[in-house]
């Protein structure tokens, strides 16, 4: 295992709100209103704060296990489990943050061939993005992060000035009747939310990076709240705006909205306002690739330039493999039933795991 880095490798405690933001706030944003109306109808803005609500608890767990241990989590796991089961665990976690990367990565590619060029080939997408991403992770972590931050100046104004347009359409009898569903129903709804605010896990990997690492709990949170908020205020204007039956046959709604935008020196804002999310869509690899490949460099002791250029290989290569929209939902799907494994059953395991062990530590 490598030791901590330096401080000079490091960044101040306020940055890690715009990495919790650029992992959250991403493409989930255009998508992820019809699962939930699917689920809960007019209440799914309530499926959003139960979950937004749930990642808060998840994180508290997360600085708890960090805060405990000596180095990231692959030193965590090794401590707690031994060298073999321990590489186990932190290979998967590896593999789940590289899988989140080829989602991002496909899906805004997607987005790019139906909204703007169709005829686009996917390769020569996948080329230019893997080009992208390599010149900024190969640079390590503090430029990986003055991407983020330069994303959140960018894009967060421009995506909440967008809102205003819908506004001016919008019928507050779309939100009610209130608490019209089951609890089950409810956390259904939230479940499928979760995917969209996943990506916090990347903190297993960069915790040693932030100088005074426990001091920068609070502005994880927040990051996490400033997501949840967003993805609320966006969930209720669409819910005003448009019927259930159009949001539920609506793929993206949100770029559905943006179409109605009216600027005198720009008739399709939607073009411009894709083009401006690569800096999303660019973040959020990013950190799952830096992530991933530093975990490897932990396990295996393998210059972490030599994995980045394999890792963004075979990204780009399943991306190309990936031909149709069905294909790209069917792995959104199975990483959001995996994501609610990782978030709501192994994380609080590793934490109760943890605490357990100390205290047994303790006694003998």
């Amino acid at each position: 295992m490598l030791p901590l880095p330096p401080e000079s490798r490091k960044v101040s405690p306020f940055f890690v709100f715009y990495l919790i933001v650029a992992t959250q706030f991403g493409l989930g944003v255009f998508s992820f209103q019809r699962y939930i109306v699917k689920a809960v109808g007019n209440d799914a803005w309530i499926a959003v704060i139960i979950a937004g609500l749930s990642i808060h608890i998840v994180l508290w767990m997360i600085y708890q296990i960090l805060n405990k241990g000596t180095n990231d989590i692959t030193v965590i796991h090794k401590e707690l489990f031994g060298k073999g089961l321990g590489g186990l665990l932190s290979l998967a976690l590896i593999v789940y943050l590289l899988t989140l990367a080829v989602s991002v990565f496909r899906s805004y590619i997607e987005l790019i061939q139906v909204w703007i060029f169709p005829q686009l080939e996917t390769w020569y997408m996948a080329l230019i993005l893997s080009s992208l991403v390599y010149v900024y992770v190969i640079g390590g972590f503090r430029v990986v992060v003055g991407i983020c931050f330069l994303s959140f100046i960018l894009t967060t104004p421009i995506f909440f000035i967008m809102l205003e347009f819908p506004l001016r359409h919008v019928h507050f009898s779309h939100l009610l009747p209130i608490l019209d569903h089951t609890a089950g129903e409810f956390l259904s709804a939230s479940k499928k939310m979760t995917y969209s605010l996943t990506g916090f896990e990347t903190l297993f990997f960069f915790y040693p990076f932030i100088k005074n690492a426990p001091r920068s709990q609070k502005w994880v949170h927040y990051g996490a709240a400033f997501s949840t908020f967003s993805y609320l205020v966006i969930m209720i204007v669409s819910l005003m705006y448009f019927t259930k039956a159009q949001l539920l046959e609506s793929i993206w709604p949100t770029l559905t909205i943006w179409k109605i935008a009216d600027f005198p020196f720009l008739e399709r804002f939607e073009f411009m306002g894709l083009s401006i999310w690569l800096f999303n869509a660019l973040n959020s690899v990013c950190i799952f690739i830096w992530a991933g490949t530093r975990g490897l460099k932990q396990l295996f002791t393998v210059k972490q330039k030599h994995s980045l250029i394999f890792v963004i290989i075979m990204t780009a290569v399943v991306a190309v493999l990936l031909k149709n929209r069905e294909q790209i939902e069917q792995l959104n799907t199975v990483m959001g039933l995996v994501s609610l494994y990782v978030i709501y059953a192994y994380i609080p395991f590793l934490y109760f795991y943890q605490m357990t062990k100390s205290k047994m530590r303790r006694t003998s």
